[in-house]
């Protein structure tokens, strides 16, 4: 008889940053919950945080993980004798830095504070993942390439590609710099770059996720949304249970996620939520007790779908009827962040020089960098009408 694989989430609540005690608290709890940090890593071992950091965004912002989270990690990793740590992530936006993202979102602040050495994550190289069943190479940072193990610090957030982003989503932070934007146009729709998103996992193979849901992104996110606080931490080795549970806080479907439902079918981890335990301070609870007990049902995340049938196939004939990113000028500041960072190769979006941003959606992949990226949050996505009317919600 084959028995099912199960998956534990831990699950802390947590009312707020401000007292450092409370928050370091909550982690070593969270931790402990599900084992202690001996069952994940070795003090011996280099361990590299890998924490959400977008790009330079003052913290009350939820676009990265909070300063308060990554130090509660830290301390309680050196508190335990693991010495041999360093930290890092490659921001999105290509005009910023590792450095002064890190320094934007107070990250390096504790870090300095804390004696943890920025990892490189400005130079790295091709990565072979011979395995993977979508993408068999990576072009990784050199700094996640010298770790011996990765612990990551994602932020709970929704994404316009592939609803919400978590514990799946945020690895891609391990490529390294415009590298980004060349997978962006080689897996240009979301279930393709979820299927990429699942192998670059199992080729770093994270040994713990810790999404920080403190204070979460609702709406358009993950740059340019709204903070709303879920007042949660969420722990997993199993970084699907993770965004599963996540989405069944926000009262979503996984299977409407593309990383959860990829997830699954790549053997990442279980997105079912029969097979997944909660574990709180206060006992195990299923998913659904989870959802009632800390859930936000009328948290702001895009809830609908296209039917994959006739109109899916004619729709490269009607770009203007499609889901596409649509930029409000009277927010544009005409920086040209959303021309950089559009993957395409002779540029779905022009802007900058004064000149505010003009699509050309014949080609644009809907991959939403430009959304992403823009620092005036003047760009947001427009859901076509025909989704209810072709049968989606």
């Amino acid at each position: 008889m084959v028995t099912e694989k199960r998956a534990q989430v831990a699950l802390v609540p947590l009312a707020g940053y401000d007292d450092q005690q409370a928050v370091n608290e909550a982690v070593r709890l969270g931790v402990q919950l599900l084992g202690g940090l001996g069952r994940f890593v070795s003090p011996e071992e280099k361990i590299l945080l890998k924490p959400n950091v977008l790009g330079r965004a003052l913290p009350q912002k939820a676009i990265t993980t909070h300063p308060a989270v990554f130090e509660a990690v830290a301390q309680l990793l050196q508190a335990e004798g693991y010495a041999h740590l360093s930290y890092g992530d490659s921001p999105g936006n290509p005009t910023t830095s590792p450095d002064k993202a890190a320094q934007g979102c107070g990250l390096m602040e504790v870090a300095d504070r804390l004696n943890i050495p920025q990892a490189d994550f400005a130079s790295g190289s091709v990565v072979h993942f011979p395995q993977g069943r979508r993408a068999r190479s990576f072009y990784l940072c050199k700094g996640v390439q010298e770790a011996d193990a990765v612990i990551n610090l994602c932020k709970m957030k929704t994404h316009a590609l592939e609803r919400i982003t978590g514990g799946v989503k945020n690895l891609y932070g391990c490529i390294c710099g415009v590298n980004k934007a060349t997978g962006h146009a080689t897996y240009p729709n979301s279930d393709v770059f979820a299927e990429m998103l699942c192998d670059l996992n199992a080729c770093i193979a994270p040994r713990l996720h810790i999404l920080d849901g403190v204070v979460a992104m609702e709406g358009n996110g993950p740059s340019s949304g709204t903070p709303t606080p879920m007042k949660v931490l969420l722990f997993s080795q199993d970084p699907v249970a993770l965004d599963s549970v996540f989405a069944a806080l926000v009262h979503l479907s996984p299977r409407t996620v593309p990383t959860c439902l990829k997830g699954e079918e790549f053997g990442l981890g279980v997105m079912d939520w029969r097979r997944i335990d909660v574990l709180t301070p206060e006992g195990t609870l299923t998913v659904e007790e989870a959802q009632r007990q800390f859930g936000k049902s009328d948290f702001d995340v895009f809830r609908g779908e296209m039917k994959k049938g006739f109109l899916f196939k004619i729709m490269p004939l009607l770009p203007f009827l499609q889901h596409r990113p649509r930029v409000d000028k009277s927010k544009c500041v005409a920086c040209g962040v959303c021309q950089e960072a559009c993957p395409v190769e002779e540029k779905a979006v022009q802007a900058g020089n004064g000149k505010k941003a003009v699509y050309d959606y014949r080609k644009c992949i809907r991959c939403y960098c430009c959304q992403e990226m823009c620092p005036a949050k003047a760009i947001s996505v427009y859901r076509s009408p025909l989704n209810r009317l072709f049968g989606g919600r």
